[in-house]
């Protein structure tokens, strides 16, 4: 075999369709579009899986569950663990053992099953009671302990004071006080009282009218 002796199999190459080129062709006038109507058109297509208006069929079937593609997380036993040779279990082990799947991103062992030998645990989360069983055993892990969150202390309420209240006017003495002046009254008040005592305490004018010039 050459070359030039090589050609394709037979079938998979086709003559180009060439519409409406003469009524001769099989696809002449219309181009095998029909006639008229919205297929017919330049432009005229609709969405695949369109069908007329009424409900597609996409959306009349049930939809149930959801298969993330992101967050991949296994859940791995304590009896899982016991079987494993390695003693530093980290998630390349899990893998490497065939425990999880290569696919997931995280794993947390939980309390399922015995575990009778001494493993130190890295990158893995562990439930309360596999962590409990895995100290019990000799072994440790780096997972963090949950803390309970803190609990909010509510916010003091404001105190109002009545609408009448707080458009009356203000304390007098208060404000005195406030000022650094005498509570028993303002310059104001002491001039007047200052000068209704000079007035009391000044001499008796005659009681008599006085008489006239000229007598």
């Amino acid at each position: 075999m050459n070359l030039n002796n090589l050609r394709p199999a037979e079938g998979s190459k086709r003559v180009r369709k060439r519409v409406a080129r003469g009524i001769g062709s099989g696809t002449g006038k219309t181009g095998g579009r029909g006639h008229k109507g919205q297929r017919a058109r330049s432009g005229g297509f609709h969405k695949v899986g369109f069908e007329g208006g009424q409900m597609p069929l996409q959306r009349r079937l049930p939809k149930r569950g959801f298969k993330s593609l992101i967050s991949g997380g296994a859940e791995v036993r304590l009896s899982d663990l016991d079987r494993m040779k390695a003693e530093a279990v980290d998630l390349a082990a899990l893998k490497e053992a065939g425990i999880v799947p290569e696919s997931v991103l995280s794993a947390k062992v939980i309390l399922s099953g015995k575990l009778t030998r001494k493993l130190a645990l890295t990158g893995i989360a562990v439930s309360k009671g596999a962590r409990a069983a895995i100290e019990a055993a000799g072994g440790s892990t780096d997972a963090p302990i949950p803390q309970p969150k803190p609990k909010r202390e509510p916010k003091p309420l404001a105190v109002t004071q009545p609408a009448g209240e707080a458009k009356g006017k203000p304390d007098e003495s208060g404000m005195k006080a406030k000022a650094g002046e005498p509570a028993d009254g303002s310059p104001r008040d002491q001039a007047k009282k200052k000068k209704k005592n000079e007035v009391k305490t000044s001499p008796a004018s005659p009681a008599g009218p006085e008489g006239k010039k000229g007598k």
